[in-house]
């Protein structure tokens, strides 16, 4: 069976991740009053980003408080704010090997889809600043000639990474039907985890994203790589 679909996560894995996002999330916690280390933030990445303060404010004062919704409200339309000023003021930059595995993708006719845990508007701009929004209608779905075929946001679908929704929304759209014809990669455990409950034939892992090879290695996979460069020839050898 040929892979047909490849689906990518966004920040760290095809747009390159320098903390950006775990300061935004430290920042808004720490002028909220939300006690989180370091740690426990890089291993919740992936997640769409208010179940992260759901979880995370669940943690801190127990899921059955009365003012959890409402520090869950705080927190995150703080850390919303913090992002989108970051988007838009801040360059954005593809990842080692990212445009030239795209490129290849094409060349093999193979459908290029990205999903993340981001919402629609900071998706939007991270899309805008790279280019990659070309050719993409009000669905933010393309053609075969823009350069990604679709695009999903964690708040477009019922539940976030690790459900596999984002991913089986891309099939749907994309006439996908059989999750053995699809690759998804990321650099999160909860990429990992989406993939394989979306029954991918393959759920890779990439290493020089948010996540080391060690923190990935412990989490179910089908494969570490330590950069997108190294995709083209995982196909090739499926395809053979």
């Amino acid at each position: 069976m040929a892979i047909r679909l490849v689906v990518f996560d966004m920040a760290g894995t095809t747009v390159r991740d320098r903390k950006e996002v775990e300061t935004c999330f430290a920042k808004a916690a720490r002028q909220t009053g939300l006690t989180v280390s370091d740690e426990r933030i890089t291993a919740v990445q992936g997640w769409s980003k208010r179940f992260v303060f759901e979880t995370l404010w669940g943690e801190q004062l127990g899921t059955d408080h009365p003012a959890l919704t409402a520090h869950v409200d705080e927190s995150y339309d703080l850390f919303r704010q913090i992002l989108e000023k970051h988007y838009q003021t801040e360059p954005v930059y593809p990842t080692e090997g990212c445009l030239d595995t795209f490129q290849w993708l094409h060349e093999q006719g193979i459908a290029i889809a990205l999903t993340t845990g981001f919402y629609r508007k900071v998706t939007d701009m991270i899309l805008h600043k790279l280019g990659w929004d070309a050719g993409l209608n009000d669905q933010r779905t393309g053609t075969p000639d823009s350069l990604i075929q679709m695009s999903v946001a964690s708040d477009e679908v019922a539940a976030g990474r690790p459900a596999p929704d984002m991913i089986q929304k891309v099939m749907q759209t994309l006439n996908v039907t059989d999750p053995a014809e699809v690759i998804n990669i990321g650099d999160t455990p909860s990429d990992l985890e989406s993939g394989r409950r979306a029954g991918a034939r393959l759920s890779l892992g990439l290493t020089n994203g948010t996540h080391t090879h060690a923190q990935l290695a412990a989490c179910p996979n089908d494969g570490l790589l330590a950069s997108l460069a190294e995709l083209p020839a995982v196909i090739s050898a499926l395809n053979a």
